[in-house]
């Protein structure tokens, strides 16, 4: 058998240039990016502009108030990839202790007390200080304009305050205000405003004095944010109580502290050979290594066994993904992780002969030396007050494709390569309008990571004072000859690698171009804990696009395999950009699926 040959046509082009190339989940921030590039900005420059456009035209997949995580090189030094650490800790007042007493059995989904100190802008603000060439103001000017002058709205906005609004109108009056102006959702391709947001970024930028550096104007732009008018809004309104996921109203717990303590850094890369490329991704705060971890197990096969498109393949890939992303669980958070025994050969070759003819449904974590694996609450449903309506659990989760095939929203990403070989890939999120009730004098809400976090005591993603919680946001930048080739990522929550690893596989095993990757039919397990409220898991359980084909779906089903069929184009929100540094030829490609993502360049 031969690996599966990609379709002969593609929904677009992979485009080819050797000026540089942006690609992301909004034409608006793509175009953003792009025009950065054309008047002289470097990719990092390109992919700030692009982020904080996000916040304005994709609100209910990401926000100011949320998190993000990166991952770069410099055209400087390209054999280092780093990470950008975008992702802020729980409160000093977040105490597993505190959520108990309040009631919680799990830290909700939405509401202020699932927020974690918000990071992204902070992150955003520090690459641009060390790495971009642009000033603040220049920057920021795509975003001001789309939220003052205003932007039409994709649909989709529109279907995600429709899906809350009954929650915003009887519990979250000031998102109602902001969100539904006219007392109804707004449709697809009215004009929405968010002058309350245009503000504060005319503020950010006025808070570095004209005689100051570029530099100095950036961190007080900074220092604005975690201590000043932001932080000060943000703490006191999300003192008072409100209306959470949970079904019950609680205050939140964030203080001026906790703002101003909160600081977005760099992070060394953790990294996996593979077919002789360096795949690069966070530590294991998040969970990018499950990723590697999958890839150590599948380095055990020929060919034949890593192509999606078999039910061989497909088979051995969903299997290998169920026995790392339960290590994800069992060892993964803001702790002390064994990562060199967890990606080591040794440790993958007492996992492999775990995936068998027939699908697992257990939960299988790995055996660590002086570890004790911590084994999640193992849920196939959670009945909570707040699953009994639809406005109460709209609001939940990083949204990903559910059991049922249901598609609850999803997250951003942006990938930028320029000229000079500065590539970065980065995945913004949290904070989306659906979070927590709008803080009226800044025009967006606080995140709710803090979900991903357990209030039972032992595990290393336990919820803890100071620790980050473990996220999803999983961006990964490929380098071969230690010279970056590309940078990939997905919106998704818990599938965003599990999305991205098919177009590992496709491109460097089976030769795909990146857009014939992203269009390929895609795939992903649920038969693990998910990471968001309510936290279920569905043993077995496999989700698909249909058209991996009737014999292919049939036969996963006789292995075992519990198979939601989720239509034709309906998994999969990868991006990427692509560096050839032999021939120079740059690259982009973009998802079609929801018809929103797109990728410019020349």
């Amino acid at each position: 058998m031969t690996y599966t040959q990609p379709a002969s046509f593609t929904t677009r082009p992979t485009l080819e240039g050797t000026f540089g190339m942006t690609a992301s989940t909004h034409w608006l921030a793509t175009a953003s990016a792009q025009a950065v590039l054309e008047r002289g900005g470097n990719a990092f420059d390109a992919a700030v502009a692009s982020a904080f456009v996000l916040h304005v035209v994709e609100p209910h997949l990401n926000g100011p108030g949320g998190d993000m995580t990166g991952v770069f090189a410099t055209a400087a030094n390209p054999s280092e990839p780093i990470v950008l650490m975008g992702q802020g800790p729980a409160p000093v007042a977040a105490t597993r202790e505190h959520y108990l007493s309040e009631g919680l059995e799990l830290v909700p989904g939405s509401g202020a007390l699932a927020a974690a100190v918000p990071a992204a802008v902070d992150a955003w603000f520090l690459l641009l200080r060390d790495h971009g060439t642009w000033e603040l103001g220049d920057v920021l000017y795509f975003a001001i304009g789309y939220a003052r002058n205003g932007h039409p709205i994709v649909g989709r906005v529109g279907a995600t305050i429709s899906s809350v609004a009954d929650l915003f109108n009887e519990h979250w009056p000031t998102s109602a205000a902001l969100w539904m102006p006219e007392g109804r959702a707004p449709a697809a391709g009215e004009m929405i405003k968010n002058e309350a947001y245009a503000a504060v970024l005319d503020r950010l930028v006025a808070a570095g004095p004209p005689d100051a550096t570029r530099e100095e104007r950036i961190d007080a732009a900074r220092r604005e944010w975690s201590e000043g008018f932001v932080a000060q809004a943000a703490v006191a309104f999300t003192a008072q109580p409100h209306r959470h996921s949970s079904g019950t109203d609680h205050a939140g717990v964030m203080s001026l502290e906790d703002f101003a303590g909160c600081q977005a850094g760099y992070e060394p890369a953790t990294t996996f050979e593979f077919r002789g490329h360096t795949i690069a991704k966070t530590g294991a705060w998040g969970q990018g290594p499950a990723l590697l971890q999958t890839l150590a197990i599948l380095a055990g096969y020929d060919d034949e066994h890593l192509d999606p498109s078999t039910a061989l393949g497909a088979h051995t890939i969903l299997e290998a993904q169920k026995l790392a992303i339960a290590d994800r669980e069992a060892y993964y958070g803001d702790a002390d992780v064994p990562l060199d025994y967890l990606l080591s050969e040794e440790y993958s070759a007492q996992r492999r002969p775990l995936i068998t003819e027939k699908a697992s449904t257990e939960f299988r974590p790995g055996t660590v030396p002086g570890r004790e694996p911590f084994i999640p609450p193992l849920r196939t449903e959670y009945t909570a007050p707040a699953l009994a309506g639809v406005g109460a659990m709209a609001g939940v989760g990083e949204p990903t494709v559910s059991r049922s095939g249901e598609t609850r929203g999803d997250t951003c990403h942006i990938d930028v390569v320029d000229q000079w070989g500065n590539m970065v890939s980065a995945t913004p999120s949290g904070g989306w309008l659906q979070s927590s009730p709008t803080i009226p004098e800044l025009g967006f809400c606080l995140g709710s990571r803090l979900q991903m976090t357990w209030l039972e005591d032992g595990a290393p993603s336990t919820l803890r004072p100071g620790k980050r919680p473990r996220t999803t946001l999983t961006p990964t930048l490929i380098l071969k000859d230690s010279v970056p080739v590309v940078a990939l990522g997905s919106p998704g929550g818990d599938q965003q690698d599990q999305w991205q690893l098919l177009y590992i596989l496709r491109t460097i095993v089976g030769g795909y171009s990146p857009q014939q990757a992203i269009d390929a039919p895609s795939l992903h397990t649920t038969s693990i804990p998910g990471s968001f409220y309510p936290r279920t898991w569905e043993p077995g359980g496999a989700v698909v696009e249909d058209r991996l084909g009737d014999d292919v779906i049939t036969d996963l089903e006789g292995r075992g395999h519990v198979v939601t069929r989720a239509g034709d184009w309906a998994l999969g929100r990868i991006s990427s950009v692509v560096s050839d540094p032999a021939t120079g030829v740059l690259k982009a490609a973009a998802n079609p699926r929801g018809a929103q993502g797109y990728a410019a360049g020349r």
